[in-house]
């Protein structure tokens, strides 16, 4: 039985041009588009309701994009395209939107994200009872901590290490996110401290539209496997 009801969600899609690891990612063009432009398709593509979704933007190339594809633009601050750990002031719409009571960002870095993956998300939370909603991807590995510990369990029956046999570990994929936009108000996000089970709940999508833009070489090669992908 549904929680939660698509018209008490705030979409937003956050961006800036100002990124200090690859200048510009946002607007570079590749393959005769752009990593935003690939972003704003799949929201109109998407079960997303075009008049709740918002794109929180500071600069005019991005704003200009968001009106040609007949998206709302939310006039993003100086500060908030620069803060990265006040909630408040990085998502400074939290408060503007009293009309919605959840929030779902999509992050436009991720550029095999799937229009398929975005619905099963939003799906997902609408009819979880949580407050808050993740994207992990499964890994199969070991890991130690700081101090050199193995965290990972080492699985029963074996010798040598077997990464087919490990117990999963969930990593965030950081391209889907869900809350409640009161818990920004109250400085947190997706949930409370301390975090157990469920807050935030996780969602496991696939490995590959996970694959972020954050360094040059990045850049290039996914671009490269996109005009693969798309002829």
């Amino acid at each position: 039985m549904s929680t939660k009801h698509i018209t008490d969600v705030l979409f937003v899609v956050q961006a800036r041009v100002n990124s200090t690891r690859v200048p510009r990612k946002m607007i570079r063009p590749f393959a005769s588009t752009s990593l935003i432009d690939v972003c704003l398709r799949k929201i109109k593509k998407s079960k997303i309701p075009q008049e709740q979704f918002i794109l929180s933007a500071n600069e005019i190339h991005l704003k200009r994009l968001a009106e040609h594809h007949g998206l709302n633009v939310f006039d993003r601050s100086v500060k908030s395209a620069n803060e990265e750990k006040d909630l408040k002031s990085l998502y400074e719409w939290y408060d503007q939107f009293p009309q919605y009571k959840y929030v779902v960002l999509i992050n436009a870095c991720n550029l095999f994200l799937t229009v398929e993956t975005i619905n099963n998300f939003i799906d997902t939370y609408l009819n979880s009872p949580n407050d808050g909603l993740f994207a992990v991807t499964n890994k199969k590995n070991y890991f130690w901590n700081s101090n050199g510990d193995l965290i990972t369990p080492w699985p029963e029956g074996y010798e040598l290490m077997n990464t087919k046999a490990v117990t999963p570990t969930y990593e965030g994929a950081h391209c889907l996110y869900a809350s409640r936009l009161d818990l920004i108000g109250e400085g947190s996000f997706m949930g409370k401290a301390p975090f157990k089970k469920d807050n935030p709940e996780i969602f496991i999508i696939d490995e590959f539209e996970s694959l972020d833009i954050d360094y040059e070489w990045q850049f290039d090669l996914y671009t490269s496997y996109w005009k693969k992908l798309n002829g």
